[in-house]
């Protein structure tokens, strides 16, 4: 996947057997709520951190460019991790993200200076920026989302929620036989001589 996805429609958006929090738009406790909402992760799919710093863009950006750190503006999330994948939807209140074309224009530029190895022209496209971006902030997190999110990034019609899915192999999970350990518990594999 290599664009940034819109389409309310998308199966990703279904909240059936999704976790549901809402948090208000203080940009000061995003990594608490990140925590709050990866504590329910199994521990095995948590990556040296990389659910954790994914799950943090997508609440950063609903915080801060969607509904612009007004606390009195609410962040939704519907997620759910388990040892297979992890989903997640967060809907601010917002006008959208309405450069989406506008990136996805800018990333497949860069991934042809990537393809063709020219990376004289690849310094054009190291950060995309917006009429909304600052100069510490230019749309660099979609490119790692795009990466991560393997089971689909989607944004809905309004461009106001997005929905993502990473899918884990066995690898990603560590759920190697030699790694298991008795107290596991959030394990879905019985303690071997437990059956």
């Amino acid at each position: 996947m290599n664009e940034i996805e819109v389409n309310g429609a998308s199966p990703l958006f279904n909240t059936d057997g999704l976790q549901y929090r809402e948090f208000p738009s203080d940009f000061t406790k995003i990594r608490y709520y990140t925590l709050i909402l990866v504590s329910s992760a199994p521990s095995r799919i948590k990556e040296t951190n990389l659910l954790e710093q994914q799950v943090s863009e997508l609440i950063k950006n609903g915080i801060a460019h969607g509904n612009k750190r007004d606390p009195r503006k609410i962040l939704k999330v519907w997620y759910n991790f388990s040892h297979k994948s992890a989903r997640i939807i967060v809907e601010d209140q917002g006008a959208g993200f309405q450069g989406i074309e506008e990136w996805n224009k800018f990333n497949r530029r860069r991934l042809e200076c990537l393809r063709d190895q020219n990376f004289e022209k690849l310094v054009n496209y190291i950060s995309f920026r917006s009429h909304e971006n600052d100069e510490k902030d230019g749309g660099n997190a979609l490119f790692a989302a795009l990466e991560y999110w393997n089971g689909g990034l989607v944004f809905n019609d309004k461009k106001n929620a997005v929905a993502a899915k990473k899918i884990f192999s066995h690898a990603d999970a560590g759920d190697k036989l030699g790694d298991f350990q008795p107290w596991d518990i959030d394990s879905d594999r019985p303690v071997p001589g437990h059956q």
